[in-house]
């Protein structure tokens, strides 16, 4: 249900927090509580409010990195917002409101999860006539470059372009190489910088932080550092993380801050390295972050890094479930059902923890994941280990947004399997991600001599799928009840049913009719769901043509539903009822057998940096979409009238200061209208200038 911005008077009024509120196209707003925020001690209460400035100050980077004209273009619809003097009702500014939201919410002009451009509603005449209303001081560049970017379809239509035997580089939009470089000359550019490395058994993740361009014919890179690329806001940033440092909880988070200082004030990548190693130790301190040039999911080549910041803390209570999971590293690693060759010996330094979430910036922000793990580093993972988060505060907000809208009314099979999923799910969810993020990738190894970077454009999705797949692998296994992490041998069927559902069909409502799925986690997803779709009939065809109905078999007792005398049925399949399609497992058993089988695939394709196995993998199975089906799930999600992408609204901190202006307190307020919030962030943290070449 539709909910406006509560007022702070309305707020106090209801004293009821209300996790939804506006929602407009295919988004709806939510809000987050930071619980425990309140029993911090005032020293820690500071360190989260500088790290949640410095998370803040970093947002006008991914701006720009999400696409070269997007600050300027983000600047010319706050200002026509702020000072229209037209009818508001109009038909043609509502389209605009719509469209300046989606823009806000993307950070940018293409759609935040598909990467397409956003088509707006209102005419090109429209802005023109609505920029003449505009204070020509704020708007002071050229407006006319800016409007074929914002209505010509043709004008750099994708972000983040994935689509097999394009030149990746030149048909995307983001901002992460200059015109004209190719996407050979990409991958060239950076082959020879490998080959080149002094220390090739700690290898640094090459040109993670930089723009590639070419000047005068030559490649070069921008480096963003303090004086570099990005400078003015990265000064910005490490003034928040000086005054961290002096409130540090203890003097291993000091020198963890002191690192990742030096390491923008330079952008020296061994720097990096040294800073994510001393992150990783530091594990005493219940404060944390990120902060910095982080994933690659937005880069087509899926190596360079976009900007986001996370202020955060320890829940306590909550992470007694990550930590039985970390202290059982080994074990998980040591029972994979994967090529010994690829088990890690020795898994060292895995630490994993519930946080609650205090600020989201950068790509974290307003669409955020729900679990991190950190570094990316396959060597520091190797010999320090890792830091693995799931975000609680974030997935209690999701699940009571969720509450009774419908949605498993009309998409799972039967009662009893709601009656399931409603009973374990939200446990099941969190314990999936738990292991996704703390076990999963943290698990396996490169084989000597693998590039980290060989599977190229196809590399995130094979590395999520890695570690969902153990994470589905793991959700069943009995181990996880011994550990009192899951309360019986049944609970797990809830993430089997909902995991199949949404990678066969309910993620396709984020798809536009026409085309393919694009981003690395819904690939991801529709792979692990298409290719055990398929293999259960393979398997099942099998067995039929060799009149098998017994059960010594040991493999076609694992992978088939014995119906009956005659009949051998899938582990899953899609079935009809009542002229809709459902999926239904007839063996839970028989789909973890195929999920290990599945692991065991994709860690040998990541392992031996195997670039055809994966092309082969997604483009059969994680990026084509069944148009029929496609269809039907559209219509049905659209009479629920529900919106498919969430994303949040940040609380504001308030400081409190005594007469010497020292800070006596800090509170926190959740009644921040959407649009005043992303106002209020172009003015204060404004750090860039409207062209960064």
């Amino acid at each position: 249900m539709m909910t406006m911005a509560l007022t702070a008077t309305t707020q106090a009024q209801t004293n009821e927090f209300k996790y939804n509120d506006e929602r407009f196209a295919d988004l709806q707003m939510l809000r987050y509580r930071v619980e425990g925020f309140e029993q911090l001690s005032l020293r820690q209460k500071t360190l989260v409010y500088y790290l949640s400035e410095a998370a803040l100050c970093g947002r006008d980077i991914l701006w720009d990195q999400n696409g070269r004209y997007n600050l300027r273009i983000r600047q010319l619809l706050e200002a026509v917002y702020t000072d229209y003097k037209g009818n508001r009702k109009s038909q043609d500014f509502q389209a605009f409101e719509t469209y300046l939201k989606r823009v806000w919410f993307s950070n940018g002009i293409h759609h935040h999860y598909g990467c397409e451009k956003f088509q707006p509603g209102f005419s090109e005449a429209f802005l023109h006539k609505a920029v003449k209303e505009v204070e020509p001081a704020k708007l002071p560049f050229d407006i006319e470059p800016l409007f074929p970017v914002i209505f010509d379809p043709t004008v750099m239509p994708k972000r983040t372009n994935q689509a097999d035997g394009e030149d990746l580089v030149l048909t995307s939009a983001a901002n992460y190489y200059g015109p004209g470089v190719t996407q050979a000359e990409a991958e060239d550019f950076y082959l020879r910088m490998k080959e080149a490395d002094p220390d090739p058994q700690h290898p640094i993740m090459f040109g993670m932080n930089s723009r590639l361009v070419k000047e005068d014919g030559l490649l070069k890179e921008k480096v963003w550092h303090s004086g570099g690329l990005y400078g003015s806001a990265i000064d910005r940033i490490i003034y928040w993380l000086q005054k961290a440092k002096a409130v540090a909880e203890n003097d291993k988070q000091a020198a963890v801050l002191d690192k990742l200082i030096e390491y923008y004030r330079t952008g020296d990548l061994k720097t990096f390295d040294a800073y994510t190693i001393a992150w990783v130790e530091e594990t005493e301190g219940q404060v944390d972050f990120t902060n910095g040039f982080t994933e690659s999911y937005g880069d087509p080549l899926g190596m360079k890094a976009s900007w986001e910041g996370l202020a955060n803390f320890k829940d306590m209570a909550a992470t007694a479930r990550t930590e039985k999971l970390s202290a059982n590293a080994q074990w998980f690693e040591d029972n994979s059902p994967v090529d010994q060759r690829f088990k890690k010996e020795n898994c060292r330094g895995i630490t994993a923890k519930v946080i609650v979430a205090a600020i989201l910036g950068g790509d974290l922000y307003p669409s955020t994941a729900i679990g991190i793990n950190l570094p990316n580093s396959n060597w520091v993972r190797a010999e320090h280990g890792s830091k693995s988060v799931t975000i609680g505060n974030l997935t209690d907000a999701y699940n009571k947004a969720a509450r009774g809208n419908g949605f498993q009314e009309e998409f799972v099979i039967d009662e009893d399997t709601r009656r399931l999923i409603n009973q374990y799910g939200d446990a099941c969810d969190d314990l999936h991600t738990d292991l996704h993020e703390c076990l999963g990738h943290g698990s396996g190894k490169l084989l000597p001599g693998v590039d980290a970077d060989s599977l190229k454009a196809y590399g995130s999705t094979i590395e999520e799928a890695r570690a969902d797949l153990f994470g589905l692998y793991y959700v069943a296994d009995p181990k996880l009840t011994e550990l009192g992490l899951t309360p019986n041998a049944e609970a797990y069927k809830s993430q089997y049913y909902t995991y199949m559902m949404n990678g066969l069909m309910t993620q396709l409502v984020r798809i536009e009719p026409g085309n393919n799925i694009e981003e690395a986690h819904m690939r991801n997803r529709a792979l692990i769901a298409h290719w055990v779709l398929e293999k259960a009939r393979e398997e099942a065809q099998r067995a039929e043509q060799s009149q098998y109905r017994g059960h010594t078999d040991a493999e076609h007792t694992q992978t088939f539903f014995p119906v009956g005398q005659d009949k051998l049925v899938p582990a899953v399949e899609l079935v009809q009822r009542d002229g809709k399609t459902y999926v239904q497992i007839n063996n839970y058993a028989a789909l973890r057998h195929l999920f290990g089988e599945l692991l065991a695939e994709v860690q040998r394709i990541k392992s031996t940096g195997d670039f055809e196995g994966a092309r082969q993998l997604v483009e059969r199975y994680g990026v084509q979409v069944d148009a029929t089906l496609h269809q039907e799930v559209l219509v049905r999600y659209r009479a629920l009238n529900l919106a498919p992408y969430k994303g949040f609204i940040n609380p504001v901190y308030v400081v409190e200061r005594d007469t010497k202006g020292e800070i006596t307190d800090i509170r926190v307020t959740y009644d921040e209208p959407y649009d005043q919030q992303m106002l209020r962030y172009s003015r204060d943290y404004r750090t860039l200038p409207y062209v960064n070449d």
